[in-house]
Order: C-alpha cells, then sequence, then structure tokens
C-alpha cells in the first residue's frame, strides 16, 4: 500500500479511500432454509468444498463508492497527472 492510487471511476480522487479487509468464513448451508448447518475451520473443508483464495483486502474509492481489487487502483495511480 506504498503506491499511489487513483481511482478509474470518478478519474480524480487519488486521496481518501477505504480498505475493505475481507475475512471469509467456509460454512455449509441448508439448501431449502439456508440456514448454517456447518461451520467449518481452514484445515477440515470437505472434499468438495474449496478454500477462499481471493484478496486479503479491497479498496473503495471515497468519493465515488467504486469498489475494487488495489491492482486496479494502483495501475490507474501510475499514469500521469
Amino acid at each position: 500500500m506504498s503506491t499511489p492510487y487513483k481511482c478509474p471511476n470518478c478519474k480524480t480522487n487519488r486521496s481518501r479511500f477505504n480498505i475493505v479487509q475481507q475475512v471469509s468464513q467456509a460454512v455449509k448451508l441448508d439448501p431449502h432454509s439456508g440456514d448454517i448447518v456447518r461451520e467449518y475451520q481452514e484445515n477440515e473443508l470437505e472434499p468438495f468444498h474449496l478454500p477462499y483464495n481471493g484478496p486479503d483486502y479491497r479498496v473503495q474509492c471515497g468519493a465515488c463508492g467504486l469498489i475494487e481489487d488495489e491492482r486496479t487502483f494502483i495501475k490507474f495511480g501510475e499514469q500521469p497527472r
């Protein structure tokens, strides 16, 4: 997070951002009610339950509200003013 950001949507914001931390929770749901039947720890997933492999956090523009992967904001931040 030591690189400049720029919002790809509003194209003006370079300073106001929210860092959104993502914490995954592996669960098994009842297919009819949607209730949680079981919560899994990271090392006890069932064979057909893949572990979460997405980013640990995402970035939200503090001006327009766009939420994207950090790489998107970094790429636009590399562009000259």
